[in-house]
C-alpha cells in the first residue's frame, strides 16, 4: 500500500490516495461508499490512526477501483503525506559510522561514537512536499546542507516499547531530507534552529506501508546535486537500528499515531567535503530510497 496527499490542479482541498499502477491515483474518499468510510479515510494521517479497520477498507476499495475516483499523477500535486504533523518531527544525529568519522575529521576532534542515540526535532512548518522548491535565505545561512534519510512513521500509539514489540508499532516509511544550516548549528550551539527552517523537510513521496516494505535494513539510500551523486548507504549501516530508536525514544515517552521518525544521514554531506561544498540558488537535490521513491527539490535564493 503507497499512501499519498495530493491536490488536483486549481483545487486546494487536500485529498488522500492511494498510487496504483500505470501512474493512477485512487481518490480513497471518491471511492468510499458512505459517509462512515469518508470519514475514516479523510486524510493520510486519519487511515494511520484508524489502524486495520482503515487498512481493510482501503484493501477493499482497491481491490475494484471504481473508475470515477481515478485520476493520473501527471494531473495532480503531491503534497507531504502528512503536510501537517500534529507534533514536531523526531530526528536521529549521527547515526551512521561513517557520517560520524567525516563530522569529527572535518572538526579537527577526536572520533567519539554516540553511546544512545542523540534526538532532536525539525519544527512543523519545515515540512515540505517531495519535489517542492526549498527556501534559502542567504541572510539567514550561507552553509546549507542536505542529509537524505529514511523517515519512519508510527502507526500504534506506545510508551515504553519493547524492542522485540518494536515493528509492530510502524504504519509505514517514506523518503525525507533533512536540510540544515550548518552555520546556525554552529551559532546557537544546538540543533533545532538550524534544522527547522521553513521548508527544510521535504518527505514523501508516499508511505510505504510495513507489508510491502518487510525488512527495512536492506533499503539503500542515495542522494545527488545536480546529477552529481553525494550520498550512498544501506539502513542496515545504522549504528542504532530502528527497534533501538523506538525503544529509547519510547521510554516515558508517548509515541502517536502519525509520529515521524527522521532515522539519521550517512555520509557524504556537504559541509564535511575538502574544502565544503554547500547548496546554492538553482541546485537540484535528489533524495533517493528504492522500493520507496525520490524526491527531487530545487533550492531557491529568497
Amino acid at each position: 500500500m503507497r499512501l499519498i496527499t495530493f491536490t488536483s490542479r486549481g483545487n486546494r482541498v487536500q485529498r488522500a490516495g492511494l498510487l496504483l499502477t500505470g501512474e493512477r491515483v485512487l481518490d480513497v474518499a471518491r471511492a468510499a461508499q458512505n459517509d462512515d468510510e469518508r470519514r475514516a479515510v479523510s486524510s493520510v494521517l486519519e487511515i494511520i490512526r484508524g489502524g486495520e479497520n482503515a487498512s481493510t477498507l482501503l484493501r477493499k476499495l482497491c481491490a475494484q477501483p471504481d473508475p470515477a475516483a481515478v485520476v493520473l499523477l501527471p494531473e495532480i500535486e503531491l503534497l507531504a503525506p502528512i503536510p501537517d504533523p500534529v507534533r514536531n518531527v523526531y530526528c536521529v544525529g549521527r547515526n551512521y559510522l561513517d557520517h560520524v568519522k567525516e563530522g569529527f575529521q572535518a572538526s579537527g576532534k577526536a572520533l567519539e561514537l554516540p553511546e544512545v542515540p542523540q534526538y532532536f526535532t525539525k519544527a512543523t512548518r519545515a515540512v515540505n512536499a517531495p519535489d517542492g522548491d526549498v527556501r534559502l535565505d542567504p541572510s539567514v545561512t550561507r552553509r546549507f546542507d542536505y542529509e537524505v534519510e529514511l523517515a519512519v512513521i508510527i502507526g500504534r500509539p506506545g510508551r515504553d516499547i519493547p524492542k522485540a514489540r518494536a515493528f509492530d508499532h510502524v504504519f509505514g516509511y517514506a523518503v525525507a531530507n533533512d536540510f540544515t544550516a550548518r552555520d546556525l548549528q554552529r551559532r546557537h550551539q544546538q540543533w533545532f534552529k538550524g534544522k527547522s527552517l521553513d521548508t527544510s523537510f521535504p518527505f514523501g513521496p508516499c508511505i510505504v506501508d510495513c507489508e510491502e516494505i518487510g525488512d527495512p535494513s536492506s533499503l539503500e539510500l542515495s542522494l545527488t546535486v545536480n546529477g552529481e551523486e553525494r550520498q550512498r548507504a544501506r539502513v542496515n549501516q545504522m549504528i542504532f537500528d530502528i527497534p533501538t530508536l523506538i525503544t529509547s525514544l519510547s521510554a516515558g515517552l508517548t509515541l502517536e499515531a502519525g509520529d515521524v521518525i527522521s532515522t539519521g544521514t550517512p555520509a557524504g554531506v556537504g559541509f564535511a567535503m575538502d574544502p565544503p561544498r554547500y547548496l546554492q540558488g538553482g541546485d537540484i537535490v535528489v533524495s533517493t530510497i528504492d522500493r520507496i521513491g525520490s524526491l527531487r527539490n530545487r533550492i531557491v535564493e529568497a
